[in-house]
Formats: structure tokens, C-alpha cells, sequence
């Protein structure tokens, strides 16, 4: 089936679609699809109906970014997908070069924004927070417990 008359018979089914999430009447309509990079209802972005979709997740062991094989056989589901990951302590370079590699094997070069934006986010909300520090006491306060005797 075309990736046309997929979208058209998701774009037609805008009420009866499990991954569409309407939340302002006049607003966007956003998508919970996996592959979806900006979760948008869109054909663009679209990870049902287009037969090339990078799929970034979140990961105990980092972020996982899947890609779907265009030649794979449609009943062999394991191995129809290509699997990388990137640690959690790797930075964005190394987000920067997948995300180009995929890119540069012409696959969805127009997402590659979109994937790196997606990456750039779970790597950063895995980093742990610093710690915060105490609030120093100062003006008035501060002066008061300098000067009283103890």
C-alpha cells in the first residue's frame, strides 16, 4: 500500500485514530505514533505512513534510534528494524553524528533537525541535575549573627 493512501486512510480516520491527541478545539493536532519526531498530526512527520521513519526513544541504557528498513520483508518484523543507541554521558556530538549518518544515507534528510532536537532532549533530560546549593544568608541577617556573640 502506497504511503499516500495510508496517510489518506489516517487523515480521514482523524476521530477514530488512537494516536491523535486534540487538545484546543482551533489548535494543533498532535500524534503519539511511534517515529513521529515533533509529534504533529502530519504527513511529514508522519511515522505510520511513510516507509522511512527514525523512531528515538528514551532508554534505561540511553537513547535508542530506530530505523526502519526499506527493503525488509513485511512479515519479518525483528529484523525490519536497525537499531543504534547513544550512552547517556555522550554528549551531542556523538547525537549529531548519527543523526548525520542516517542523513547522509539519504534517509529522511529533511528530518534530520527534527531527529537531532528530539536527541538533544533525552540526552539532556538523562543528565543528572546539579546539585543546589544553600542559600546564603546576607543584608541585615547576615550582619546580625557576625555580630551577636556566641
Amino acid at each position: 500500500m502506497s504511503s499516500d493512501l495510508q496517510w489518506l486512510l489516517l487523515r480521514v480516520r482523524l476521530n477514530n485514530n488512537s494516536f491523535v491527541v486534540k487538545r484546543v478545539v482551533e489548535g494543533p493536532v498532535f500524534s503519539k505514533e511511534p517515529g513521529n519526531l515533533r509529534n504533529l498530526h502530519s504527513y511529514k512527520f508522519s511515522g505510520l505512513a511513510n516507509a522511512k521513519t527514525l523512531d528515538i526513544t528514551d532508554s534505561p541504557s540511553g537513547v535508542q534510534i530506530t530505523a526502519r528498513k526499506t527493503k525488509a520483508v513485511a512479515g519479518a518484523v525483528k529484523t525490519a528494524y536497525a537499531k543504534s543507541s547513544i550512552r547517556p554521558r555522550s554528549g551531542s556530538r556523538r547525537a549529531q553524528g548519527i543523526v548525520s549518518q542516517y542523513a547522509k544515507r539519504g534517509y529522511r534528510p529533511d528530518l534530520r533537525t527534527a531527529a537531532l532536537a528530539r536527541v538533544s532532549a533525552l540526552v539532556a533530560a538523562q543528565k543528572e541535575p546539579k546539585p543546589t546549593l544553600p542559600k546564603k544568608i546576607r543584608g541585615k541577617k547576615a550582619k546580625a549573627i557576625e555580630a551577636s556573640p556566641e
